[in-house]
């Protein structure tokens, strides 16, 4: 009969001095340890092995040493010593303070974290208050108010939350941490657990980044500089502070091309073309100057410079900045005025000296003049008039008078006052007008003039009378560098000839008394002069000039007698250039 004691031994229970079977054995305990968690039912599992319960308890003891109750039990105390060893270590290995209290507020746990942070050993705090150890004093009656009204209410405010506090170690000092609380789910009066990470050193990162963003905003409003970034897959544009200040616009507008558009002055609206044509070119950076027009139409000149990089998503992001140059722009524009009035005068002075020249030039045609009309007079008086002989003397009469329109023309445009006019110049030709200018002079001064001007030269582009100005002073300066010169030739070699990289080069060559070599770093400088009567301000002036070309003015030694004065200026003259120009 199944159940009875005789069958002990039957195929089901194995030969085992009546015990289970290996397979029976396992199942066994898998059966009894599915029941840990709740209330053991023996006649269950006896009956799953077709056993009663006395049977079955007899085959387990036998085969594991112990009756199932023992067994279960063992298993539990197993159980619950791995739980504590799980729990110790992840309470020793946590990074993070662990500490649990009571519905007191007693501890009831301090992890080394805690020991180490707050410098207090667990077995010296556990039981005691935990406001009294970590809270400091202004905030403990919030914080036991806190608990009281969570037992009574049941209200949790930072239950399950994260949330910053300052805390207290155990030398007094105060430190702010990181604060997460959770209720511990048991039977019972409630305990919990916080959860304390030490923020002192994200604090500090924190403040250093705002002092470094607060540095950074106003350095960009005191240097009206403005940073952003754009990136092309997205369209994503953002500005910093201050280029919302420049552009005028409220930050809580989004910023777009067609919005940037509204500002552009309307002169200015193919550089912002061009600049988007660039940037969706994948260009690796640009660099603009343009100017905005305000509501209030006003004018502010920008500069942006831009350089591309990929973000983290490996999208074409451009990273630039932008400067507000209005003040320097209006300071360079008054700078060009007053550099033009001073040039002016320096032309103005220069008049006085020319007149032989000037007379000289004016006279020659006015005396072509004089004799064909008296020659035409007496041609038309002849019986019979000589009408032929008479028109061909007219023609003359006007071609010297064309001479002399033209001797008056290059005077008003070299000594007039005027706005510079950017134009393509033959540097021969202009070098050639203003020789003629001093021929006179020049011969007066005994100076014997050789050119060698380099024909088939490129156009430059600039002022011409501010280059032919630069050609008169250092024409005058060599003349009156070699006015005391006796015992040689009063030499002068003017060339022209084409410089590195597409430059060109116009040099003036005296056999004067030249410079002494201390004073090479002073020749430029305003007012400087070696001439008793000299103000010290026509090598300034074009020093100014040839820089305002992208040019640049030199000075060198002679290896016998005299110095070489020499300026080099682009063939092509870029956008920023004319702006400096004018």
């Amino acid at each position: 009969m199944v159940g009875s004691d005789a069958n002990i031994k039957s195929p089901i229970l194995g030969p085992a001095r009546g015990g289970l079977a290996p397979r029976q054995v396992k199942r066994a305990c898998e059966r009894i340890e599915s029941e840990l968690n709740g209330k053991l039912s023996l006649r269950k599992i006896a009956a799953e092995f077709g056993l009663s319960v006395s049977q079955f308890s007899r085959a387990f003891r036998i085969s594991t040493g112990l009756p199932p109750y023992q067994w279960l039990l063992g298993q539990r105390i197993s159980a619950v010593k791995q739980s504590e060893a799980r729990k110790t270590a992840i309470l020793n290995s946590a990074l993070d303070c662990i500490i649990t209290i009571d519905h007191e507020g007693s501890i009831t746990e301090f992890n080394p974290a805690a020991e180490q942070t707050f410098g207090y050993r667990r077995d010296d705090v556990l039981g005691k208050d935990l406001a009294a150890i970590i809270v400091p004093p202004s905030m403990r009656e919030k914080h036991q108010h806190g608990l009281t009204r969570h037992l009574v209410t049941g209200e949790a405010k930072v239950l399950g939350r994260r949330v910053e506090m300052t805390a207290i170690r155990a030398n007094g000092s105060e430190f702010p941490v990181e604060l997460a609380i959770s209720r511990i789910p048991l039977d019972g009066p409630p305990s919990f657990t916080g959860y304390l990470r030490d923020i002192t050193e994200r604090k500090q990162w924190e403040e250093e980044l705002r002092r470094s963003e607060a540095f950074l905003s106003e350095g960009q409003r005191l240097s009206r500089t403005g940073s952003f970034s754009w990136c092309l897959a997205t369209g994503d544009i953002m500005w910093s502070d201050q280029v919302y200040r420049i552009f005028e616009f409220d930050q809580a507008v989004p910023v777009t091309p067609e919005l940037i558009a509204t500002r552009v002055h309307p002169e200015d609206v193919h550089l912002l073309r061009d600049m988007m044509n660039r940037a969706n070119s994948a260009a690796d950076g640009f660099e603009y100057e343009h100017r905005l027009q305000m509501p209030d139409h006003s004018v502010k000149y920008l500069h942006l410079v831009a350089h591309a990089t990929r973000n983290q998503h490996d999208q074409l992001e451009y990273i630039g900045a932008v400067q507000d140059i209005t003040k320097r722009r209006l300071a360079e524009m008054a700078l060009g005025e007053v550099r033009s009035e001073l040039a002016h005068v320096v032309r103005v002075a220069s008049l006085g000296a020319l007149t032989a020249s000037i007379a000289h030039e004016v006279n020659q045609p006015l005396s072509g003049i004089l004799t064909n009309a008296s020659t035409c007079l007496r041609m038309l008086a002849a019986d019979p008039p000589n009408v032929e002989g008479a028109r061909e003397t007219v023609r003359r009469t006007i071609r010297d008078g064309k001479r002399a329109s033209d001797v008056i023309v290059r005077l008003r445009a070299l000594f007039g006052k005027k706005r510079f006019a950017i134009e393509s110049i033959d540097l021969n030709d202009a070098t050639r007008e203003v020789i003629a200018l001093l021929l006179v002079e020049l011969q007066r001064n005994r100076v014997r003039l050789q050119t060698e001007l380099v024909e088939g030269l490129p156009l430059v582009m600039g002022d011409r009378v501010q280059l032919q100005q630069v050609i008169l002073n250092l024409l005058r300066n060599a003349s009156d560098a070699m006015s005391a010169i006796e015992d040689r030739p009063r030499q002068l070699f003017v060339r022209t000839m084409r410089d590195r990289d597409d430059h060109i080069c116009v040099t003036v060559q005296d056999a004067g008394v030249g410079f002494r070599s201390q004073d090479a770093g002073k020749l430029f400088d305003a007012f400087y002069t070696t001439k008793a009567g000299g103000m010290g301000i026509g090598l300034s002036v074009s020093r100014s000039i040839i820089d305002s070309h992208r040019g640049r003015l030199w000075a060198t030694a002679n290896e016998t007698h005299g110095a070489s004065f020499s300026f080099s200026i682009p063939v092509k003259l870029e956008k920023d250039g004319l702006t400096d120009l004018r």
